[in-house]
């Protein structure tokens, strides 16, 4: 099973819960697609075709489960993206909110990310979901 985890990545608190999360998802046998640490940041327009390539085109390939870190005020803007271009191709999701509950957050996330997927709001709710998921495939 091959799950792909989506999550903002501007301050380094970000990518360690991304990397958290990615380390949940190994530990259960998953392959994981991370996109900053497997095809690099964007620094510039110059990079933007690279990126757009090797995140969506070839790191969606065979991916069975979207992982998305939901944390922040609003949800980044790739994130929503990759969440949106996963449910039409029907890939399920789960997402993870760890600064608040995700009702308390319905301002910020909307009611269209809360409707398309489960949300959790901890790794130890996640793991429970990814157990599940894991007898899927």
């Amino acid at each position: 099973m091959k799950v792909y985890v989506a999550g903002k990545l501007g301050t380094e608190e970000e990518k360690s819960l991304l990397n958290e999360v990615a380390e949940l998802c190994e530990s259960f046998g998953f392959e994981t697609f991370l996109p900053y640490r497997d095809v690099g940041i964007c620094s510039g327009i110059g990079d933007v075709e690279r990126i757009f390539e090797a995140d969506i085109k070839k790191g969606f390939e065979n991916v069975d489960l979207v992982v998305a870190v939901l944390d922040g005020l609003h949800v980044g803007a790739g994130t929503a993206w990759e969440l949106g271009y996963a449910y039409a191709k029907g890939i399920p999701a789960i997402g993870i909110k760890t600064d608040e509950s995700a009702e308390d957050g319905l301002e910020y996330l909307s009611a269209i990310i809360l409707g398309s997927m489960k949300i959790v709001s901890s790794i130890e709710e996640l793991g429970k979901e990814l157990g599940k998921f894991g007898n899927k495939f």
